[in-house]
């Protein structure tokens, strides 16, 4: 097998190009945002601000089943690419990030039955 070198400047380049990301993703974001904020600001001033819930269990119960699925396969395809290695945290880091997730959503209680009980007593 032959092996390739970059150049430096190439090297340089390739290097550069997720910076550039995620500094683009952080501008984007800080900008959202704010116009956020903006547009929240003026609907209480104007009266028209309705708050609105975020379901968390819903959340938990997502975000943990794609990190899971996407974390066990990367794993997968580490292993058969690098075998037992470093690279392998790839895949280890979202599937465990998704199974506490996935605990999170079973151990935390339902908001709604607590509401409920509390309203009929």
């Amino acid at each position: 097998m032959t092996e390739v070198t970059l150049s430096t400047a190439a090297q340089v380049l390739i290097s550069l190009v997720p910076i550039i990301g995620i500094g683009f993703g952080a501008v984007i974001l800080f900008f959202y945002i704010l116009w956020k904020h903006h547009e929240i600001k003026l609907q209480i001033k104007t009266g028209t601000f309705v708050e609105r819930k975020f379901n968390l269990k819903a959340f938990s119960l997502l975000a943990g089943l794609i990190l899971t699925g996407i974390g066990l396969i990367l794993t997968l395809v580490f292993i058969l690419v690098e075998g037992i290695s470093y690279a392998m945290l790839g895949g280890l880091i979202p599937a465990v990030t998704g199974i506490a997730l996935l605990i999170f959503y079973k151990v935390y209680p339902n908001q709604n039955n607590e509401n409920d009980n509390i309203s009929n007593n």
